[in-house]
């Protein structure tokens, strides 16, 4: 099978975290909603993309990675306590999306997305945790190949507009385009997991 970039690869598995007590269950991808992903982009855990990106359609796979191929330690300085105002709208605070344990859009320094997930709110400062929510352990994962095939032109296409700030690749923006992209913009992009 040729193993090159621009594979379309989707995978059914079951995700562990891997511990001092054992592993758990912690996420599960099924064949009728797989984990789907174009290879080469940097979308995917680059241990467990290496691992399925060779297999055929129905191989089997089993990919442990250790804290360090996943998402790193889990790194107190990746704690912060923001301003309220970031979070309000037109003078208000977005109560609707900032409360606790809500898993919100941020962006870094450089404009770069990240999520962030709120610890606290108090009157004054929002307690966001930037950590990885699965930073700190090990993860295995284990399924099946649903489907690996080369991907068409159009499809790696649309990928690099949404990597390049257009959500659902269109050329729209999706938030100012009154849907007559054609796009369903109510169910997202369609991007499905983010690992």
């Amino acid at each position: 099978m040729d193993t090159s970039n621009n594979r379309v690869i989707e995978i059914a598995y079951d995700l562990y975290t891997v511990g001092e007590d054992g592993e758990h269950l912690v996420e599960r991808a099924t064949e009728d909603k797989p984990y789907r992903f174009i290879s080469g982009f940097g979308l995917t855990l680059e241990t467990l993309e290496e691992a399925v990106v060779g297999l055929e359609q129905d191989s089997p796979f089993d990919v442990k990675l250790t804290k360090e191929q996943a998402y790193g330690d889990y790194e107190e300085e990746r704690v912060l306590d923001l301003d309220r105002e970031i979070f309000s709208i037109n003078g208000h605070f977005d109560h609707e999306h900032i409360f606790k344990n809500a898993v919100v859009p941020l962006q870094n320094e450089e404009g770069m997305p990240l999520m962030g997930r709120v610890l606290d709110v108090n009157a004054e400062k929002v307690k966001m945790d930037l950590n990885h929510p699965l930073a700190g352990v090990g993860l295995r994962f284990k399924g099946k190949v649903v489907l690996n095939r080369q991907a068409m032109e159009e499809e790696v296409q649309m990928l690099i507009k949404q990597l390049s700030g257009d959500p659902c690749g269109c050329g729209c923006g999706c938030d100012d385009c009154g849907d007559s992209c054609g796009h369903d913009h109510h169910d997202g992009c369609g991007c499905g997991h983010c690992h």
